[in-house]
């Protein structure tokens, strides 16, 4: 593998760069965690909430949500394989190559809560974008008022990142909340969809950024249910992910409204996004 020295920054955006599988590992029966190494010059760091464009030669391309960055320019890209181009790039074996383009769109905005309440609200694998920033924020967690972890899955099974979730939930001034929507004998955990057990997390509404990502039905319950609460819809950060493309703006794949989710998003605070998500997807 090529000195992964130079980076990118005048590479053409829809030119996928090769990266390398250097590490795999099963994160659930269909999610798989990939550590990809660049093949040669690298693309620019990408900022948590963005996403690059993978290639699996041959198939297709998806748009994937930054996972964890490395050193070097490693990625670490986590894929449900759901369909032939995330089944194709989550078989890729050690050695293997893919193409990434980017890294595109918008990024959580965790300094809008510095000396606020941070809550952090996952469906599914929507942990996945979300996770970046937690590990950022449990980190500095004295710039925050307190932070709230939510997340929940479909069954134990398909909790992401578990071990991570238990090292949050001990860290000083952070709470992690999990739930499940279907529980077997060794759960003893709460039961039900993440909405009936956000009231299980201390915050000040008025004093409180969110920042949710997950199946959009999921996002759009949470975000009136924080309303609903007192949390203002400005300070609520939803990921949308519908229909993305080209990740430039050109294809028209991802327009809602007047806007793109590739270049306006995917992080959109929820008073602009809720009623884009009221726009049939294409």
């Amino acid at each position: 593998m090529a000195d992964p020295v130079a980076v990118t920054l005048d590479a053409d955006p829809m030119v996928p760069v090769p990266y390398e599988v250097v590490a795999r590992r099963a994160l659930s029966d269909d999610t798989t965690s990939l550590t990809l190494a660049p093949a040669g010059p690298r693309l620019a760091d990408a900022r948590p909430g963005q996403f690059f464009m993978l290639w699996a030669p041959g198939v297709g391309e998806i748009p994937i949500s930054l996972g964890v960055a490395g050193p070097g320019g490693q990625v670490e890209e986590s894929i449900r394989a759901v369909g032939a181009v995330s089944r194709a790039l989550s078989a890729t074996p050690v050695g293997g190559r893919i193409g990434l383009r980017g890294p595109f769109g918008t990024s959580w905005d965790l300094d809008a809560a510095v000396g606020r309440h941070l809550l952090l609200v996952a469906g599914g694998v929507g942990l996945v974008p979300l996770r970046p920033a937690v590990l950022d924020a449990v980190e500095r967690a004295s710039d925050f008022r307190g932070i709230g972890v939510v997340v929940g899955a479909r069954t134990p099974g398909d909790l992401l990142f578990q071990d991570e979730l238990t090292d949050w939930g001990e860290r000083p001034g952070v709470q992690v909340v999990t739930t499940v929507d279907h529980a077997d004998r060794a759960w003893h955990g709460h039961v039900g969809v993440v909405t009936e057990v956000l009231d299980l997390v201390d915050l000040d509404p008025a004093r409180t950024t969110a920042m949710v990502c997950g199946p959009e039905v999921m996002m759009r319950f949470v975000a009136q249910a924080l309303d609903g609460r007192g949390v203002p819809l400005a300070d609520v950060q939803l990921s949308l992910e519908r229909n993305m493309k080209c990740a430039i703006g050109h294809c028209g794949h991802c327009q809602i409204g007047g806007g793109f989710v590739c270049l306006d998003g995917p992080v959109v605070a929820a008073d602009r996004a809720l009623p884009l998500l009221q726009v049939r997807e294409r």
